[in-house]
């Protein structure tokens, strides 16, 4: 189940994963993401609050994350990783070379920086 929360008008989507992940939590995350692109062109930033992640509910789930990050990569300027967590805290510096948005962690005492950094021009 992924929690969601926009803020700075609609500009940034922070996302909370708060058990397994579902294949409907991606359909949701469309549903949310896909006017705010409609009508902007694309999302200044996602921000992913992740003190653990934990996991996929099963392998239609998996490819549902895949097919939204395929879809949605292009369209994000900053991604946000905010977790204490080892493993995903060296995430984004994997990723970075596969998605067009910039990624950066941040530790969970940084909440509010990481918030700022999607929000700021550029």
């Amino acid at each position: 189940m992924i929690e969601h929360y926009w803020h700075c008008d609609h500009s940034v989507l922070e996302i909370c994963p708060l058990g397994p992940l579902e294949e409907t939590d991606f359909q949701a995350l469309e549903a949310q993401v896909d006017p705010v692109i409609s009508e902007h062109g694309r999302l200044a930033g996602l921000l992913i609050n992740a003190g653990h992640f934990p996991g996929w509910e099963g392998f239609a789930a998996l490819i549902s994350h895949c097919v939204f990050l395929r879809d949605y990569h292009k369209r994000i300027h900053k991604i946000a990783v905010v977790s204490d967590h080892t493993l995903l805290g060296f995430m984004p510096r994997l990723v970075d070379h596969f998605v067009g948005a910039e990624v950066r962690p941040f530790p969970a005492a940084d909440y509010q920086q990481a918030l700022s950094w999607l929000a700021e021009p550029g």
